[in-house]
């Protein structure tokens, strides 16, 4: 993301921030009703499967019947229609785009550091920064219902996680510029969400996992020798093998070795210790089913293995409302946005274009990843782990914005995260209608969706 103005000082975007409140109140982000023009949200819904492979998308609708927090994971498009809606102060972050409770996690570092930070980025473009503060604290909001708390228990959540966000912008307002790009959030801070025995040996555990979790492991969890020839195993219709003559084998095949051009020199030295020897589609997440999403299989002369993930990369939600992006490749855009707001990246992470004209980029698959299970949460976890998510997100936002301007702006009350709260309330009642609507519609028929 990048500015044709020269930066500004610290006092200065401070005082600039300050200066907005008057034109855009704190207290004006909790309001919110549905626009006039509001498009129905099956409507949305379907359009937003145009380019998807159609039959994999019953099954997306299948997930996001599971309940009213899958909806809003695959729903995005639709709420950034709503969004674009609402009172906005003008400063541009790279945004996640997605921001919901299940969309951070840890992974691993180059260096086999553990660290919890944002972990997608498909519709990652720069945007309004509250954006993703709402749609991160609506997400708890819904995810709060499902575990059949209050609003009240799921407003604490909110709030924990929007003061987190407001005290750690405040503290990167005070950090230089390199410190801010040093700056990580490592895995023992996840160790401290929670303080229950039961719950806390489950983390540690999780924990313990990722780290350990290498390729090798995985081998045999994930494929099987078939003639002489490591190859995933089937799994229909979540892990298959196109038939020989689908354009996709050959296309995933192509994608692979055009990839590697687009990596480091370092990291494509390191590539070309491995040779390709088989791929497979697989089924990933909510928002992604229907892209052309892949696995590939490489392995060194003594058959060490190394996983790769091959996803496909469609246009940002946010872009009718904030623009195209300067990269032309969807793909480039993703691995550009992910490189400026996370603290680190995978070595392999690189972009391509395949030759059906779809854009792809590419990463290590599992590659000691975990993610926390919002589902079994006590209360307090909840707010344990909102206020954890409030903090990553923070730092990613001062990598990119101006966190002067969003400091000064936020301030040191509670202004703006009441507010916030508010609105997740509202929002999380307007998701609750829009999911009403999705399954009255698989019932009616109109929908088809896939039960796994």
């Amino acid at each position: 993301m990048s500015n044709s103005l020269p930066p500004l000082s610290r006092a200065e975007g401070t005082a600039w921030g300050k200066t907005l409140r008057g034109q855009v109140s704190r207290s004006s982000h909790g309001e919110w009703q549905p626009a006039p023009h509001r498009p129905d949200p099956i409507a949305m819904l379907e359009k937003s499967n145009q380019g998807r492979l159609p039959e994999l998308v019953p099954i997306r609708y299948g997930r996001m019947l599971v309940s009213p927090f899958t909806f809003l994971r695959g729903a995005a498009s639709l709420m950034a229609f709503d969004l674009s809606e609402t009172p906005q102060t003008g400063i541009k972050v790279q945004t996640c785009g997605d921001c919901h409770l299940s969309n951070f996690g840890g992974y691993g570092t180059p260096e086999r550091n553990l660290v919890f930070d944002v972990n997608d980025f498909d519709e990652t473009l720069p945007a309004p920064w509250e954006w993703d503060v709402k749609r991160l604290a609506a997400s708890i909001v819904v995810a709060g219902r499902s575990l059949k708390f209050s609003d009240k228990i799921s407003r604490t959540a909110v709030l924990a996680a929007v003061r987190s966000y407001r005290d750690r912008l405040n503290e990167y307002a005070q950090m230089t510029a390199l410190d801010v790009w040093y700056a990580h959030i490592g895995v023992e801070s996840l160790l401290t969400f929670t303080d229950r025995a039961k719950e806390l040996k489950k983390l540690k555990t999780a924990v313990e996992k990722a780290r350990a979790l290498k390729p090798m492991l995985e081998l045999d969890k994930l494929t099987e020798t078939i003639a002489g020839k490591r190859r995933f195993i089937d799994n229909p219709p979540l892990v298959f093998h196109p038939s020989p003559e689908d354009p996709l084998t050959a296309e995933m095949l192509s994608v692979f070795h055009k990839y590697r051009q687009t990596l480091r020199d370092d990291s494509r030295t390191l590539l070309d210790h491995y040779h390709i020897v088989d791929v497979a589609m697989k089924v990933v997440g909510v928002g992604s089913i229907g892209t052309r999403c892949g696995v590939a299989l490489l392995v060194t002369a003594d058959n060490d293995p190394l996983f790769l993930q091959i996803k496909e990369a469609r246009a940002s939600v946010l872009e009718p409302y904030v623009g195209k992006s300067t990269y032309q490749n969807q793909a480039q855009r993703v691995v550009a946005g992910q490189h400026l707001m996370q603290a680190a990246s995978d070595l392999f992470l690189g972009w391509t274009k395949g030759d059906s004209g779809h854009d792809f980029y590419l990463r290590q698959l599992r590659d000691m990843k975990f993610s926390i299970e919002i589902e079994g949460m006590s209360e307090a976890d909840l707010s344990g782990y909102a206020h954890l998510c409030g903090w990553a997100l923070a730092r990613s936002h001062a990598r990119s914005g101006d966190r002067f301007a969003i400091s000064g702006y936020l301030g040191r009350n509670d202004t703006f995260e009441r507010a916030i709260a508010d609105f997740a309330v509202i929002y999380a009642d307007q998701n609750d209608r829009d999911y009403q609507q999705l399954v009255d519609a698989v019932k009616s028929g109109q929908i088809q969706a896939i039960d796994e």
